[in-house]
């Protein structure tokens, strides 16, 4: 069995600088996926969390719940940052794989881009709000159930 609780804490307490240890976590071949990207080797993982660092103001992880399986866990976690001032919250989870030394080897970052983050902003924001409610069911008020 993994433990990904080293992992966890690390990213906990990811900064700009820390990001250049992803190498003690992440396995040289590592693939890593979110609704933005999809890269594989552990130089990779970093310039996308060191362009987290570049693009947001005090980004942070709070982790919240484990499922952890054999060679693999599953866990949940709100991203909080700011972003020209404002503040956004995305809550997701990761998949994530390791090998037989404990590194990862797959990470898979899922959370609904479109609801969590895109719809949030000024100019997409409407748009995408309209096709939401265009295709979102709505129940009856005066439905019952038996």
């Amino acid at each position: 069995m993994s433990d990904p609780e080293p992992l966890l804490a690390w990213y906990a307490a990811l900064t700009a600088d820390s990001v250049r240890q992803a190498g003690h976590f992440y396995a040289p071949d590592a693939q890593f996926r979110d609704p933005f990207n999809e890269v594989r080797g552990v130089a990779a993982i970093e310039a996308v969390f060191a362009h987290m660092f570049v693009n947001t103001q005090e980004p942070r992880f709070l982790i919240g719940e484990r499922i952890v399986q054999g060679e693999q866990a599953f866990v949940t976690w709100r991203f909080v940052f700011r972003l020209r001032g404002v503040p956004y919250e995305i809550c997701g989870g990761s998949h994530l794989r390791f090998n037989q030394a404990g590194l990862v080897v797959l990470h898979r970052d899922y959370w609904d881009a479109a609801e969590e983050l895109l719809q949030k902003l000024p100019l997409v924001g409407a748009p995408i709000r309209w096709l939401r409610r265009r295709f979102r069911v709505t129940l009856a008020a005066t439905a019952t159930t038996p």
